[in-house]
């Protein structure tokens, strides 16, 4: 299951929202705003541990996967950058 980040984000600053008109209001103390603030970060947290962690096991699998793909990249990268050095170099020495 994809964990969605933006949707508890969302969800966090709605409830911050609720929770500053109902201080504001003078329904509840300060120090209850602050044991709430520190559970809805808590809470949102978890959910960004939650999102990262699946975002790098995604990553690890394509990875495990496609290793091929990864490396024939890797490869055609490296090919890519020596030519770039190679020519700015040759076309440094022509116009000196």
């Amino acid at each position: 299951m994809f964990p969605n980040l933006l949707q508890a984000t969302k969800e966090y600053w709605r409830q911050l929202d609720e929770l500053e008109v109902a201080y504001q209001q003078g329904k509840i103390p300060l120090k209850e705003v602050d044991v709430r603030v520190a559970d809805l970060m808590a809470e949102l947290a978890v959910e960004r541990r939650a999102a990262f962690r699946y975002f790098w096991q995604s990553c690890l699998h394509w990875i495990t996967t496609q290793k091929e793909t990864v490396i024939g990249l890797a490869v055609l990268g490296l090919i890519a950058y020596a030519w770039v050095l190679t020519t700015s170099v040759s076309s440094t020495l022509t116009i000196s």
